[in-house]
C-alpha cells in the first residue's frame, strides 16, 4: 500500500511517526497517477493499514490518501478498509 502526501513535510513526518512505531517503510516517488502536492510517498505492507491509520488519525497528518497498486495502477484503497481518501483529521 501507499500513502501520498499534500506537502514534504507532512510525508517527512509521518516517516518519522511509523519508524518510531516499527512499521517496516520504504520511501518513493509519488507514482504519476496519484495527483498529490508532494513528490515523496510512504509505502508499507498492506497488514500494517490499522497501524498507520490509527497513527494518523492520533498524530493528525495531513495525507492526500492511501493507494493499492491494481492492474490499472494505483487505486484508492477500499472504503471498507478505511476514511475515504483524503485528509484525515479528527
Amino acid at each position: 500500500m501507499l500513502a501520498a502526501f499534500d506537502s514534504t513535510q507532512q510525508a517527512l513526518r509521518a516517516e518519522m511517526l511509523f519508524e518510531y512505531a516499527g512499521i517496516e517503510i520504504d520511501i518513493r516517488p509519488t507514482p504519476k497517477e496519484i495527483t498529490a502536492g508532494c513528490a515523496i510517498s510512504i509505502e508499507f505492507p498492506d497488514e500494517h493499514l490499522p497501524e498507520i491509520l490509527e497513527i494518523i488519525r492520533q498524530e493528525h497528518v495531513e495525507i492526500r490518501g492511501i493507494y493499492i497498486f491494481t492492474e490499472q495502477g494505483y487505486v484508492p484503497a477500499p472504503c471498507e478498509q478505511h476514511d475515504p481518501p483524503g485528509r484525515m483529521e479528527e
